[in-house]
Parts: C-alpha cells; sequence; structure tokens
C-alpha cells in the first residue's frame, strides 16, 4: 500500500472509530492504538501519540453537542476531573516502578467486572429511589438529561459522589501508568455508583476525556512521539466519525447503548487480560 492510500485508509478507520469512541464515552483512543499497530503495523509510540491528538480532537468535535442539548453534566464532570488528573499524577510517577504485565491483567479483570456488575445491579436498581447525598446537594450536581429523544426531559439524582471520586482517582492512576484512556472506566462509575444515566454518563465521560487528553498530548509532543500527517489523518477521522457519534446519542435507545457499551467493555478487557498474560 503506497503512503497516500494507507492514510486515506487510516482516516476512513478512525472515522469508525471516532464515531463508536464519542457514541460509548470511551474515546476513539481505545480503538486507535490497536488498529494502528495491528492492522498497519506501526510502531506502537507513534500510535499512541496519534491516539492522545485524536481523543482531545473527538472530545472538543462531540462535547460541544452534547453539552447544547443536556446529555452532559458539566458540574459534574469539573468535580470528578479533579479527582482523575489527580490519579493520573500519580500513576505517570508510579510508571516506571510497577509490572506493566501486572498492571493490565489487574484492569483486565477490572474492566470485566465492571461489564458484569453494570449489567447485573443497574437492572436489579431500576425503578428505585436514588439515596440521598449531602456532597451532590452541597455542589448541585444533580441535572436533567433527555431520554429516547431530545423532547423527552428527565430529571435525574446524584449519589455516592464519595465513591465516584474514589472510582476516578483509581481511573486516572490506571490511565497514567498504562499510557491509555480511562473512559472504559469513568462510565461505569458514573452509572453504577453515581446512578447518572447512561447517556449522562457518556457525554459526561466524552467531556473528561478532552481534559486528561490534552495534558497528555503536551508531555507526548515534547517527545517527539507526534508525526503530523500521522497525527493530521487520524484527528481528521476521529473529529468526523465523534461529530456522527454525537448526533447519534440522541437517537439510540439507552438499552441498545448499554448493551453495546457492555460488549465494548469485555473485548476491551480481554485484550487487557491477553496483554498482561502474554
Amino acid at each position: 500500500m503506497n503512503p497516500l492510500a494507507e492514510i486515506v485508509a487510516i482516516t476512513a478507520v478512525c472515522v469508525l472509530s471516532g464515531c463508536l469512541g464519542s457514541l460509548l464515552g470511551l474515546g476513539g483512543g481505545t480503538f486507535v492504538v490497536p488498529i494502528l499497530t495491528l492492522a498497519f503495523g506501526l510502531d506502537m509510540r507513534l500510535a499512541i501519540g496519534a491516539s492522545v491528538i485524536s481523543v482531545v480532537a473527538g472530545s472538543a468535535a462531540a462535547s460541544p453537542r452534547y453539552l447544547d442539548e443536556g446529555f452532559a453534566n458539566l458540574r459534574v464532570a469539573v468535580a470528578l476531573e479533579v479527582a482523575t488528573v489527580s490519579g493520573a499524577i500519580a500513576g505517570a510517577l508510579l510508571a516506571g516502578h510497577l509490572s506493566t504485565r501486572a498492571l493490565y491483567t489487574v484492569f483486565g479483570v477490572v474492566l470485566a467486572v465492571s461489564a458484569v456488575q453494570m449489567l447485573r445491579h443497574r437492572q436489579d436498581r431500576d425503578g428505585l429511589a436514588v439515596p440521598d447525598d449531602p456532597i451532590a446537594d452541597a455542589l448541585s450536581l444533580h441535572g436533567t438529561g433527555t431520554g429516547t429523544t431530545v423532547r423527552d426531559i428527565r430529571p435525574y439524582r446524584v449519589t455516592r459522589t464519595a465513591t465516584g471520586l474514589t472510582m476516578m482517582t483509581a481511573a486516572g492512576a490506571i490511565s497514567g501508568l498504562l499510557g491509555i484512556g480511562s473512559g472504559a472506566m469513568k462510565v461505569p462509575a458514573m452509572d453504577l455508583a453515581m446512578r447518572l444515566p447512561i447517556k449522562v454518563s457518556t457525554a459526561t465521560s466524552n467531556l473528561m476525556i478532552g481534559v486528561t487528553g490534552a495534558a497528555s498530548a503536551v508531555v507526548y509532543l515534547q517527545r517527539g512521539d507526534v508525526v503530523p500527517l500521522l497525527a493530521g489523518a487520524v484527528a481528521l477521522g476521529t473529529v468526523v466519525g465523534a461529530r456522527i457519534g454525537s448526533r447519534l446519542l440522541a437517537v439510540v435507545p439507552a438499552g441498545a447503548l448499554r448493551v453495546i457499551f457492555l460488549v465494548v467493555l469485555l473485548i476491551v478487557s480481554v485484550q487487557m487480560l491477553l496483554r498482561g498474560l502474554a
């Protein structure tokens, strides 16, 4: 494959990656690195550098629509981002002192458990009252989100903010340790612990990913791990896909979105386990 055709192919694939990442709140970077390394044979460093840029681009493309349509909860994002960034800094400092294989294995197990918990407990708690949370009340984290359609406005209450902050700190730490996006842990944290609607969880996660990705991008740029042509192609495809994903979120049923997220979560967990055990 000649270089021009390869760039076009990468851009096209990243459209699908960006769409799925935006729709699920994972960020396109979750899929970009495996695609670039396995399908196109690129060096891991360059793939990660391009992935980080794509995360920022995809989040920037999708977040305005999520905010305008009332999906993303800005107050929740700001509150949780403090914990995520703190965890990411701690994880980056510990990165050189812990076994990578062990971390991949633990991360895979955590994702698999999260998927099972989301599938089981969320169904059991549907229709039950949300426990009061003084922290959420003090920070005014409660909000309204849309249901099946944009006009279907439903209020929701946030709970267990302290638990959510703890899980976000862990998500940030794993992100800093492994150099991956932590959207696969952010959505379960908001969905399971804080009881946010699934669409609000994915949209808020997408908003948060852009902030943490921007900090990481500076490091990769300084290291010279970002190839402009490759990063531009990946970012372009991700932006187009993210815009499509942000439009689909308004029409995709919450039940179907949960099923898609659980399937992707299990696939990513298996990939992490294989890396840890290989």
